[in-house]
């Protein structure tokens, strides 16, 4: 069973990051009636003690939210170098406490900026202005994608928020194969929470052939993590920003908006589609 449908089958009340509440509807202002919210909480990313960023999140996958962070911010270079990681509930959010390796450490230190982040923002804490492009190789063209395809895994998207579909405020990334099938995926309140958690996840499954699917606009952020981690090919279902394309450009990015059924705008890097 996926992760992801081990989820859904919980009872409604036990899926991790769903709160039950009584609302009223404009049709019936005297009736309430049973409804859900998504929980939106502080999460705080800790290394080695030092506390680096605190966003809003969603609690659930949060192992995956902070391994993924790590990858696209450049934090750590693989998975190896967290040494441990612990989910530390308290009184005014989560703290994800992570280990890492004294190399990784000392790089961060020189590197570190004091973030605090809110729903879907990216740069919220930036102390310089040069500090919001970070240098990225250029990918390689190992990647092809048949857009027949697409289609496939749009109809699927759905499935892989559980959150999502009883409350309607989330985002979801996932990770397509190249035949078409979502291999996984992972759902936030914000768009950028829920591409970390699929970069996270990703690591961890080993994931190399296909594309990343998400269901907001691409951002130049959203370009710039998926290249940080090597993501060669990235479907969004709304369009895409000035800057999410130059990025795109430099980065050798197949950046593709507007992915709905039957639609995509290539904004780079075409050779990569058949």
């Amino acid at each position: 069973m996926k992760q992801n449908e081990a989820e859904t089958s919980l009872k409604e009340g036990e899926i991790v990051g769903l709160h039950s509440v009584q609302v009223w509807q404009r049709s019936d202002l005297q009736q309430s009636q049973a409804d859900w919210l998504a929980d939106e909480v502080p999460v705080a990313l800790v290394y080695n003690g030092i506390s680096h960023v605190v966003m809003m999140a969603t609690p659930k996958d949060l192992e995956a939210f902070a391994l993924g962070f790590s990858l696209s911010e450049g934090i750590i270079d693989s998975p190896a170098d967290i040494f441990g990681m612990d989910i530390v509930p308290g009184c005014d959010g989560i703290e994800v406490q992570i280990e890492l390796s004294s190399r990784r450490f000392m790089g961060l230190k020189e590197q570190r900026r004091a973030m605090a982040g809110r729903t879907g923002c990216g740069v919220c804490g930036v102390e310089q202005l040069e500090q919001i492009g970070k240098p990225i190789a250029p990918l390689p063209f190992t990647q092809t994608f048949a857009l027949n395809n697409l289609d496939r895994a749009l109809h699927q998207l759905n499935d892989y928020q559980p959150i999502g579909q009883k409350t309607g405020c989330t985002h979801v990334a996932a990770w397509i194969a190249p035949e078409g099938e979502l291999s996984g995926g992972c759902e936030d309140v914000g768009r950028h929470v829920a591409l970390d958690k699929l970069l996270g996840y990703r690591s961890q499954q080993a994931w190399r052939q296909g594309a990343v699917l998400v269901s907001s606009r691409a951002s130049y952020e959203m370009v710039q993590k998926s290249a940080m981690c090597g993501v060669e090919i990235l479907f969004a279902v709304s369009a895409a920003t000035r800057l999410a394309v130059e990025v795109a450009e430099r980065s050798n990015l197949t950046l593709v908006g507007f992915s709905k059924p039957g639609r995509a705008t290539v904004y780079t890097h075409p050779q990569r589609l058949v």
